[in-house]
């Protein structure tokens, strides 16, 4: 099915076939580490989207993959989930994983954080979770392996779960048209100078047959083009 999506994505970003390795995503996110959380200019117009759209407050347990230094999972253990409800999350870097351990030590026990090998594969029972949550991953991750998490995200929801997800996408204005061009540019000399992240199109990942589309919304903050998606098992 997503074979001619395929292909149409790659006319509009031909640049995004190559991406970066688990160990060279790794090696990059150890190195950039507390400095991630400067992203937030751009970053958190989308998180309030997909904060305001996602029902948190009806979770009784999110799975994050890619959960960087804890800044979204503070958020939700603190404002938004209820007080009994379970976070899990994941992350490639031992780095991000050390911050955000120590971030959410109020919330311990029922917030847990664990290192990951890279792999699509979640080690999680089938049907465990309410929310599955990746922000600003997915862009950083080949078509097959977006494909395959997503297919997990299935898995490990449960009926009526909420996939939430975020990623850079192409530019809809002027400046973000611009920045876009600009960052393509650059992914295509040398990824790993941009954390191997490229803007990507979430809609076309996910296969409207096996979700209902709650919420879609493309939004620029300071020519950084953002989409958040929201969608239903």
């Amino acid at each position: 099915m997503l074979e001619p999506l395929q292909d149409q994505r790659h006319t509009r970003c031909r640049v995004a076939t190559v991406t970066l390795t688990p160990e060279e995503a790794r090696r990059f996110y150890d190195w950039l580490g507390r400095r991630q959380d400067l992203q937030a200019f751009y970053e958190d117009p989308a998180l309030e989207a997909l904060v305001a759209h996602a029902e948190f407050e009806r979770a009784a347990a999110v799975f994050e993959f890619g959960c960087g230094t804890g800044r979204l999972a503070e958020r939700l253990l603190s404002r938004h989930l209820p007080r009994q409800s379970l976070y899990l999350g994941v992350d490639v870097s031992s780095t991000m994983v050390g911050l955000a351990r120590k971030r959410l030590r109020p919330w311990r026990p029922r917030a847990e954080v664990r290192s990951s090998e890279g792999s699509m594969h979640l080690e999680a029972p089938s049907g465990s979770f309410d929310r599955f949550v990746a922000t600003y991953v997915l862009d950083l991750l080949s078509v097959q392996d977006s494909e395959t998490l997503i297919a997990e995200a299935r898995r490990v929801l449960r009926p009526s779960g909420f996939l939430c997800v975020v990623s850079l996408t192409e530019g809809v204005n002027c400046p973000g048209r611009l920045v876009s061009w600009i960052w393509q540019r650059i992914y295509s000399l040398n990824p790993g100078l941009l954390g191997g992240c490229r803007p990507i199109h979430l809609k076309r990942l996910v296969s409207t047959t096996d979700w209902t589309i709650r919420h879609q919304v493309v939004i620029p903050a300071w020519g950084i083009t953002s989409e958040v998606f929201v969608a239903q098992k």
